[in-house]
């Protein structure tokens, strides 16, 4: 069954329009005719099953049949990911949206290839929403993962952000893997955390100085292994331990 985004303000009637791309697809890509079934996601939750009632060449009016709703996944995953080079930041994105990530922030590190102005890093940020859209109509979530635009490392920390697991991934001695973390969030809280984030530094990792400040703001360093990852398979690699190490029911 073809799947729809519609954002959440224009869902609320029995009656809801695709417009646009999104229209375009369905009428023109996918062909839908009337009478099919369609479902359409509106990343806050909501599922909605619907009849497709007229197909036009700029709309398609859909009959709401039911609504569902589906709660946030139990722990909210923040990823903090240096930008890589080429287009590795989209396939993170769509590979971080599959996976359940609440939220994928675009790291700017000292060691990151790619330098953005402000209104550069918005438009990153638009860029990159529409990943997480398709991500989210390909795997079914209801929940859409939200892209902020790119930010420092620095400008981050002095946001004061506080995750319940902070993570960041780490060449260096003395990491571990991220289960003894999560072991000892859980005996000391007797609960998994609410919410964790995990920072992905750059090809080459975050610099010495870099790991420092990591560190020293509470970021619990991970090992991913005796070998090496590329920076997009790191973030893959982390966000599944964490999707399900975090995500299911707490079974003792």
């Amino acid at each position: 069954m073809h799947r729809f985004y519609v954002p959440p303000g224009q869902c609320s009637g029995d009656v809801i329009q695709l417009t646009d791309d999104e229209a375009h697809h369905a009428a023109r890509v996918v062909r839908i005719e009337a009478g099919e079934s369609v479902i359409v996601l509106d990343g806050a939750g909501h599922t909605l099953d619907c009849e497709v009632r007229e197909v036009t060449k700029r709309s398609v009016a859909l009959g709401v049949k039911q609504r569902t709703f589906s709660p946030p996944l139990p722990c909210q995953i923040t990823l903090l990911q240096a930008i890589p080079k080429a287009k590795a930041m989209d396939y993170i994105v769509q590979k971080a949206t599959e996976l359940g990530a609440a939220r994928v922030v675009p790291i700017l590190s000292e060691r990151v290839i790619v330098q953005l102005n402000e209104r550069e890093a918005a438009d990153k940020a638009e860029k990159l929403q529409p990943v997480a859209i398709e991500a989210i109509k390909q795997c079914g979530s209801p929940w859409l993962t939200k892209i902020e635009p790119p930010v420092s490392l620095k400008s981050l920390l002095t946001r004061g952000e506080k995750f319940e697991l902070p993570l960041v991934a780490s060449l260096q001695d003395g990491s571990q893997h991220p289960r003894e973390f999560i072991r000892q969030f859980r005996e000391q809280h007797q609960r998994l955390p609410a919410t964790a984030c995990v920072w992905i530094g750059p090809e080459g990792d975050f610099t010495p100085a870099e790991m420092d400040l990591l560190r020293t703001s509470g970021a619990l360093p991970i090992t991913l292994g005796r070998l090496v990852l590329r920076s997009d398979t790191a973030a893959i690699y982390s966000l599944s331990v964490l999707n399900y190490e975090l995500q299911t029911p707490l079974v003792d």
